[in-house]
């Protein structure tokens, strides 16, 4: 039902993470990204609870692959589950369990791990992670790139409807969370890379109002002039 990318930016630090599928709300239910601990995906039949632990894990020192060992060792029917995460080194591991639905895959990088479930064929999730290494341009336009590739080689078998992006920086909040929860055209990921095209270039002065409102650049709205 879903494919996805995770991955460290080595120059900056940030963590961010991409992706669609056919069910609403994926964004919501399936991202998960802390500043300096790393990013996690739990998908496929998902647990929303598997990513805040997996984050709490790299947080106090695990490494991805301790991270997701305990995890799996403890939480109920992870045969179900899918799972990605990239570390404060950039370090990967996954774990996908037996009753994984459809055709599903892992593709790995440095610092960057893509997977996906009920894909159109396996080579999904290495599109993305080519497409993601040759892209250039700011962190989030190589996420994009990265979903963008994930459709252009076949995505999931059937058609998508929700998408989203999620970048985390130094702050205690997403400095990029954008998301298209459902769209019955199926161009969720237009959608969202149409969203990150028009919020690139204002993402530093929002993060400037939010620190200190006293410095960052007008409003750009009707009576703020």
């Amino acid at each position: 039902m879903t494919f996805s990318l995770l991955a460290r930016c080595p120059e900056t630090g940030r963590f961010g993470m991409v992706i669609s599928s056919s069910s609403p709300a994926v964004a919501a239910r399936c991202a998960h990204a802390r500043a300096g601990a790393g990013v996690a995906a739990s998908q496929n039949i998902t647990d929303p609870a598997l990513g805040p632990r997996l984050l709490e894990l790299m947080a106090g020192g695990a490494p991805a692959a301790e991270a997701v060992a305990q995890v799996v060792g403890e939480a109920p029917h992870v045969d179900y589950r899918q799972l990605m995460v990239v570390d404060g080194a950039g370090r990967v591991a996954h774990h996908s369990g037996r009753h994984i639905l459809g055709t599903w895959a892992v593709a790995e990088g440095a610092g960057v791990i893509a997977g996906g479930n009920l894909l159109a064929h396996d080579g999904v999730p290495a599109a993305m992670v080519a497409g993601f290494t040759a892209a250039g341009g700011d962190f989030g336009d190589r996420l994009v790139a990265a979903l963008l590739a994930g459709a252009a080689a076949g995505g999931e078998a059937g058609p998508v409807h929700s998408a989203g992006l999620l970048i985390v920086d130094r702050e205690s909040w997403p400095v990029a969370s954008l998301r298209c929860d459902w769209d019955d055209a199926a161009r969720p990921i237009e959608a969202v890379a149409r969203a990150w095209e028009v919020y690139a270039p204002q993402m530093a002065a929002y993060i400037q109002r939010a620190k200190d409102p006293r410095a960052a650049p007008s409003y750009g709205v009707p009576g703020d002039e």
